[in-house]
């Protein structure tokens, strides 16, 4: 590791249970009672965050709601607020520019920051940290988890390591120590797939994958194995980037059951993209491109994308062509998980299409109003009679 990265002092901050908390803090009734915020338990949703209550009944991010009501039938089940959950991410972010411009948002509960800068200013990086925490409790009753190290990876891993409410320090003569008994579903780019590979060849902690050789992990993992190489040694060289450009927007969603059915298939598409156009309209972005993906019960992922003449944020516009994609598929085999993305975005007004019209005009109003009910009244309160029929059954 080089001495300027030894310099780095970066910092991790990831909220803790963040939707679920914020619920909590705005209704005093919520508190230490099991929350899931993701929607209705009879519907195909999946939960977005659950509070640590829950989390004791085995409860996780992206469970089937179905599912997360078994195993804790007195949950308590929330609409996602998207609105509420924006403001209070603003207002945390703005305490972390009161500490340094070096901010890489990764997602609304979580960001990287670099204070290798402010130090003289602040103080120590423990100290800068351990202020960032103490203000998001006083000032928003809220708590998070920091780790701090000199790189992002490392720094990640800190925070995880005491949560909830965690603070921890990594120092460059702590990282063998820390990292070497640790699994490696810990690594980066490590999911369910690579750790099986990795046990099956009898390397299960991070000091057992210390022991191979680069060559023989980039043999078996490809560029992922000089990546398992780096990050098993704490190597990891990536800035702190304080704009990052959105490049695509998608969800996808993951089966209990394989499916087959094509008209099935059509509504979870449906309702991804319900999200999907939610988002791109909250960002003030348009897109293109339109994406497919699919994952067959034997884990071969097949993609498939279409570039229309136009940018677009309606539903009913990726709709249209992400079912265009599914009907040229040939299914070979029932279908584990499916997913939906919008690429080629543009945020700038863009020149209106040659078929642009005053129903479309008048669709983005719709869609725009839809967007302001669900903030206020939750995701159910409205939605495609498409979706509804399907909830219903």
């Amino acid at each position: 590791m080089d001495n300027q990265q030894k310099k780095r002092q970066i910092i991790h901050v990831d909220m803790d249970a963040f939707y679920a908390s914020v619920e909590q803090r705005d209704n005093p009734d919520l508190q230490g009672k099991p929350v899931v915020v993701g929607g209705n338990p009879k519907s195909r949703g999946v939960a977005s965050t659950c509070s640590y209550e829950a989390r004791r009944f085995g409860i996780r991010s992206a469970m089937p709601l179905a599912e997360a009501q078994r195993r804790c039938p007195q949950a308590i089940f929330l609409p996602v607020n998207m609105a509420k959950y924006q403001e209070v991410s603003t207002q945390i972010h703005r305490i972390f520019e009161d500490y340094t411009p070096i901010i890489e948002p990764i997602s609304l509960d979580e960001a990287f920051l670099d204070v290798t800068n402010s130090l003289s200013l602040f103080g120590s990086s423990e100290i800068i940290a351990s202020e960032i925490k103490q203000r998001i409790k006083t000032e928003l009753q809220l708590t998070a988890s920091v780790g701090i190290a000199s790189n992002k990876y490392l720094a990640k891993i800190a925070s995880d390591i005491r949560k909830p409410d965690g603070f921890f320090k990594i120092t460059d003569e702590e990282i063998d120590d820390f990292l070497d008994p640790l699994p490696v579903e810990r690594i980066w780019g490590v999911g369910p797939k690579t750790a099986e590979q990795l046990h099956n060849r009898k390397i299960k902690t991070i000091r057992d994958l210390k022991g191979m050789e680069k060559h023989y992990l980039i043999q078996v993992f490809g560029s992922l194995g000089s990546q398992l190489y780096y990050l098993a040694r704490g190597i990891d060289n990536r800035p702190v980037e304080p704009i990052r450009e959105i490049k695509s927007i998608g969800r996808e969603t993951t089966f209990p059951e394989d499916l087959a059915d094509h008209d099935v298939l059509k509504t979870f598409i449906l309702d991804l993209i319900v999200d999907v156009g939610r988002n791109l309209r909250a960002k003030s972005l348009k897109a293109r491109t339109i994406t497919l993906k699919i994952r067959y019960t034997d884990f071969r992922t097949v993609s498939r994308s279409k570039t229309i003449d136009f940018y677009t944020d309606l539903d009913k516009d990726i709709a249209r062509e992400a079912y265009l994609l599914l009907d040229g598929l040939r299914l070979t085999q029932p279908i584990r998980l499916l997913g939906v993305s919008v690429h080629n975005l543009s945020g700038e007004m863009t020149q209106p299409s040659l078929f642009d019209t005053e129903d479309k005009n008048h669709t983005e109003i719709i869609s725009k109003t839809v967007d302001s009910l669900k903030d206020r009244f939750g995701e159910d309160s409205i939605t495609f009679a498409r979706l509804l029929k399907d909830r219903r059954k």
